[in-house]
């Protein structure tokens, strides 16, 4: 928000002092990365320390593996700070108009919206069981269920997928091997290491990541 709020500034011709800054990407990740850590350290302090005052603590299922207990206790919910954390700096100093930055935005809220609901239902089978005077203990039924995880995640997956793919914004840039092109071609000149490179827009699910 605050880079689309510069930028029409700046076209406005309102100059404040530093606001140019705003236009080099490396400036608002550091500012990013700042922001994220003050969040994560001041706030996830106190937040730690308000669920462990409700006694919001993890429940464990006793299968006798090692380590186990060290868990219990553990606040649940935390995940909501490192939800903040990436959502609010990601708000005010990320380009939002970009179809990439908004997919980010939506996968996080997205999954943090079924980490929620599944610590929300662990929570509230935990207090019924405290209501009825009986022992709760954690089982692999409790939470959402795992066909509605995997079709959570699944769903997210053929949103992402079909936005990269229909989206007409989503292109790469293909170096042009061969003849020099003409000036006026859809063929885009970049300096890359003091060399000019010559580059195409296209649109394909070519990935270069090695599967």
């Amino acid at each position: 928000m605050l880079y689309q709020l510069f930028d029409w500034l700046n076209s406005e011709g309102v100059k404040f002092p530093g606001s140019r800054l705003f236009e080099f990407i490396t400036f608002r990740v550091l500012l990013a990365i700042i922001l994220s850590l003050f969040i994560t350290t001041f706030y996830g302090k106190k937040l730690i320390r308000f669920l462990q005052k409700r006694q919001i603590g993890e429940s464990i299922r006793e299968e006798g593996l090692a380590g186990e207990e060290s868990k219990k206790g553990t606040p649940t919910m935390g995940g909501i700070i490192i939800i903040l954390a990436i959502i609010i700096p990601t708000l005010l100093l990320a380009d939002i108009s970009k179809v990439y930055v908004q997919l980010m935005l939506i996968s996080t809220v997205w999954m943090g919206t079924i980490g929620f609901i599944d610590d929300y239902l662990k929570l509230r089978g935990k207090r019924l069981a405290q209501e009825r005077g009986e022992v709760y203990k954690k089982t692999g039924t409790d939470g959402l269920a795992g066909w509605f995880k995997i079709l959570g995640q699944v769903g997210l997956g053929v949103t992402v997928g079909a936005t990269l793919y229909f989206n007409s914004e989503v292109k790469i840039w293909r170096e042009y091997v061969g003849k020099i092109p003409p000036a006026d071609s859809a063929v885009i000149a970049k300096e890359v290491s003091g060399k000019t490179k010559y580059f195409v827009e296209t649109k394909t699910p070519v990935t270069t990541i090695p599967l």
